[in-house]
């Protein structure tokens, strides 16, 4: 079974534009109780990620979200296979990526919402390669 990343991704995403404050990055955090919130440029296009770890601690919440967010940011197309999803987080540490359609915004994926297929047993084990094979992929 081949499941697409949107079937999982959560579709109603909140977003901050790059020139946001910190403070009301914060409260959107709080307030949807989120772990990640994707910062928008101008033209409504992914500029970058502000994770609520990334919120803790002494800045200044008059200051800009560009100052603080992570760019440029992971993305995966909506349409892509949710173990493209799972191997992009895994490689490069991420507990959330933001999900585009034609670059623009239309999900959140995170390592929660991978747990999902897990837990629905979701998923097909592959069978480990035999000696054999194993031996074959060496050459």
């Amino acid at each position: 079974m081949n499941v697409k990343v949107a079937e999982l991704m959560a579709s109603s995403v909140v977003t901050v534009k790059d020139t946001d404050s910190i403070g009301r990055a914060k409260e959107l955090v709080t307030e949807h109780a989120i772990g990640a919130i994707p910062v928008t440029a101008p033209d409504g296009e992914v500029a970058g990620i502000v994770s609520a770890k990334d919120l803790v601690g002494e800045s200044d919440d008059d200051a800009q979200v560009a100052e603080i967010m992570t760019s440029p940011v992971y993305t995966i197309p909506q349409n892509n296979d949710v173990h493209h999803a799972a191997r992009l987080m895994r490689n490069h540490k991420l507990h959330h990526v933001v999900v585009t359609h034609e670059k623009q915004i239309v999900g959140i994926l995170s390592a929660f919402d991978l747990l999902e297929l897990v837990e629905e047993h979701r998923f097909m084990m592959k069978q480990a390669p035999t000696a054999r094979k194993r031996a074959s992929r060496r050459q």
